[in-house]
């Protein structure tokens, strides 16, 4: 029997079943939700490939036509002892052959969007999929007209004010070129290779030899020193050239690994254009891993639907959050402290911190109560325990007077034990295995179901109409990619959508009953950006996992997410006071600022009074910046730009920004590098062109490397030469901040103005605010606001 059972895996194993993953991990060939690799099938000799040869009929006007490809399959050739596979064409042996064809003509389309953003699609089937709602996209993409199209006997050529896509005949080809004529990127055809070392396969779509199922290969040239910037939440290098990844949301225990919480199908180059692959199936980009000069698209879907835009980072963020969705501003109050640990487990914990908080001024927004509010710990039933929460009510209101909003965890899943486990079988809201019974032992909601959603609203809507003020959206990595969906699709295309559909079920409830835009959420996909915000996992509490965490947040920022947190010091042990120290004004120098883990973060539960300074002076920092912060962070919802933005964002001329991954820019005007090393106060960092004022203590810095000390606060905080950075007097709490008196510091050394935004809560759009220097004095040039503040 055992021999029996190995032959059977070996076999599963070459011929690429076994969900296309031939990994071994921990001794098992794949584990549930683990990535997945999609390269592997186009490396299966058992699959037929089909190689894109060439144009048989196309209406340049249209944008539409017929693209022929040629039959083929990998054969194994030997080379003085060495074996390797290579392409080459292939006779069918269908039968009947008169039903079926050698070399099809398959539907290829191209479509214009804006002036700097294409659609092309190519199908791997006569049968065209049929067309309905995208959750991905925000809206139906516009059309526009602006691009002018010029045809000769080889070649087709579409060209707006920003770029060129050139379609060549025989063989087909698409060129990308920016608006000077330089190619950009290109795809790579069969005739590219040398006929006696063919080292890759080049674009192509198989047929699997286990189901006939249909896989893409989109395959584009990659220029020497060109950089790839994307994809998700990634703690690896913030390059991507070099790397393999499997765009495949997982639950990696923590974000230090390959695998990711928030992978994104989206993608930017240095070299000036970016690429979005709309689909929902899983994705492995092979960024030059496997040779140097590719980027290799390998798709679990059967049709290429693939944006391209082209611009300077900037542009691209934009041009891509049109498609997907720009966020809505969250709301003040999320912008301050959020305390935490895993877990408050009642009321009279509760008001505890509340009070601490308050009597050690540390100024704070946001308590939350983790996984033990409820009856038994993590057995979410969306009820407040009645013996550990006897007057819940009154709690939140007791704290919405303090100044304190109350976020509750919850997560998607329900145990056999837990109280709604039958309920939810009984009306069918579950994901449902192809026997229409549970895959797992859990039920897991199905929200592609709007009788599931309506549930799962009506219990958050409980609590939020009680005085809830945010759902932590935890988990959600899960989905079974076995299941089958109330959407009519399997996990297959499910999977990756289930973050996007569960982070909109309680961003809608949540803003419907409290008109803001918030939740907390772990797991994402393309489209969640539309729901801030998203923290970034159960990071280590080591140097790495402060540099794995800052990684990850620059990585998502680059991937069309404005909004971001992270649990500061770390998450999984205790963390080391030297280290808390370093990472506490690097939190309070993102987006949004928690503190969580494990064991207790609260400040003065650590015995030290350098913790206990550190956390309260990096709040202090915060709260007085509270007016920068949200004028950027609106700013960034209009324009798809992050909040921890990485330098060639808004450096993008810089050679040296575009290869620095542990610094970043806080918006637009404010420089931040962490302290990376224990007992170390000072680092050498990169700065861009201009002077650099820092903020703690004045010095001026001038552009290239420099070594500098931290201050008072154990990090690098620099603002840009030309930078107005409105203030507001310390409040400890966002409500009790007075909006009528903003205090402007300016920071001038060789410029003679500087710049700002204001964005008052009673606002609708940002302000810009202009400093002159007039005999050596700051001028304000003009009321900005009118009457409604003093400066």
């Amino acid at each position: 029997m055992k021999k029996a059972f190995l032959a059977v895996a070996l076999l599963m194993f070459a011929s690429g079943d076994l969900l296309s993953q031939p990994q071994y991990n921990q001794g098992s060939l794949y584990l549930m939700n683990q990535s997945l690799d999609m390269s592997a099938d186009f490396h299966d000799m058992s699959n037929t490939l089909f190689f894109a040869d060439h144009l048989d009929s196309f209406d340049a006007k249209s944008g539409e036509g017929m693209l022929n490809w040629k039959r083929g399959r990998l054969v194994p050739r030997q080379a003085f002892n060495t074996n390797c596979s290579q392409p080459q064409k292939l006779q069918m042996l269908d039968f009947p052959n008169t039903a079926y064809v050698n070399d099809p003509n398959l539907k290829f389309t191209i479509e214009f969007i804006t002036p700097r953003t294409a659609r092309i699609k190519v199908f791997t089937t006569i049968v065209e999929p049929k067309k309905s709602e995208s959750v991905m996209l925000v809206k139906e993409p516009g059309k526009d007209n602006s691009w002018k199209v010029s045809e000769s006997a080889d070649k087709i050529v579409y060209s707006s004010s920003y770029g060129t896509i050139q379609i060549n005949k025989n063989p087909w080809r698409i060129v990308l070129k920016d608006k000077s004529g330089r190619v950009l990127s290109q795809t790579a055809t069969l005739s590219d290779a040398d006929s006696t070392q063919v080292k890759y396969t080049p674009f192509s779509f198989i047929k699997r030899g286990t189901d006939n199922a249909r896989r893409i290969n989109p395959v584009f040239t990659l220029a020497a020193n060109e950089m790839i910037f994307g994809c998700g939440e990634s703690a690896t290098g913030l390059n991507k050239v070099g790397q393999k990844l499997n765009l495949f949301v997982t639950d990696p225990q923590g974000p230090e690994t390959d695998q990711m919480y928030k992978p994104i199908p989206f993608f930017m180059s240095s070299r000036g254009y970016g690429m979005f692959m709309h689909t929902s199936a899983p994705v492995t980009c092979d960024f030059g891993a496997s040779y140097i000069g590719l980027n290799k698209l390998f798709m679990g879907d059967e049709n290429l639907d693939l944006f391209i835009f082209f611009g300077e980072p900037k542009d691209i963020l934009n041009e891509y959050t049109e498609l997907v969705g720009k966020p809505g501003m969250p709301p003040l109050w999320s912008f301050g402290t959020w305390m935490s640990r895993i877990t408050y487990f009642s009321e009279k914990e509760g008001y505890e911190v509340a009070a601490n908080i308050r009597k050690n001024k540390y100024p704070c927004d946001v308590i939350h109560f983790d996984t033990g509010w409820f009856d038994v710990d993590w057995q979410c039933d969306y009820k407040f325990s009645k013996n550990r929460f006897p007057n819940p009510e009154k709690m939140l209101s007791d704290f919405k007077k303090d100044g304190f909003h109350v976020c509750l965890w919850q997560l998607p899943y329900f145990t056999p034990k837990n109280s709604y486990f039958q309920e939810l079988i009984d009306k069918n809201m579950y994901v449902k295995n192809g026997n229409g019974e549970l895959p797992y032992e859990d039920v897991v909601l199905d929200f592609s179901n709007p009788e599931t959603v309506k549930w799962y609203q009506d219990k958050l809507a409980g609590l939020l109409k009680i005085g809830v003020s945010a759902i932590k959206v935890d988990f959600g990595e899960g989905a079974p990619l076995n299941g089958i969906y109330a959407s009519g699709k399997s996990g297959w295309y499910e999977h990756n959508l289930y973050p996007l559909r569960y982070n909109k079920a309680v961003a809608d409830i949540t803003k419907d009953l409290h008109n803001e835009n918030i939740m907390w959420a772990r797991s994402a996909w393309a489209g969640s950006q539309r729901y801030p915000l998203h923290w970034g996992g159960d990071a280590a509490t080591t140097n790495t996992g402060l540099l794995g965490t800052l990684r990850e947040g620059l990585s998502f920022g680059l991937s069309g997410f404005s909004f971001w947190s992270h649990d500061m010091g770390g998450f999984v042990t205790s963390t080391p006071e030297d280290l808390y120290c370093r990472w506490l004004p690097f939190g309070f120098l993102t987006s949004h600022t928690r503190a969580h883990g494990a064991p207790p973060t609260e400040p003065w539960l650590y015995d030290s009074k350098r913790v206990q300074d550190t956390f309260r002076k990096s709040a202090e920092m915060k709260y007085q910046l509270m007016p920068y912060v949200y004028a950027q962070a609106k700013e960034c919802t209009e324009k798809g730009l992050p909040m921890l933005r990485a330098l060639f964002i808004e450096f993008p001329d810089d050679p040296g920004a575009w290869k620095i991954e542990d610094e970043y820019m806080f918006g637009s005007q404010i420089f931040v590098a962490p302290l990376m090393e224990s007992g170390i106060n000072e680092r050498v960092v990169y700065l861009p062109k201009g002077k650099w004022i820092d903020y703690q203590d004045g010095k001026v810095y001038n552009s290239g490397w420099n070594t500098i000390k931290a201050g008072t606060l154990p990090i690098i905080m620099l603002v840009r030469d030309g930078s107005v950075l409105p203030h507001i007097k310390l409040a400890q709490s966002t409500s009790e901040m007075d909006w009528s008196k903003i205090n402007l510091k300016v920071y001038c050394v060789e410029k003679k103005s500087a710049e700002g935004l204001l964005f008052l809560p009673s606002d609708s759009k940002t302000q810009s605010i202009k400093v002159n220097y007039e005999q050596g004095k700051p001028v304000l040039s003009g009321n900005v606001t009118g009457t409604k503040v003093s400066f």
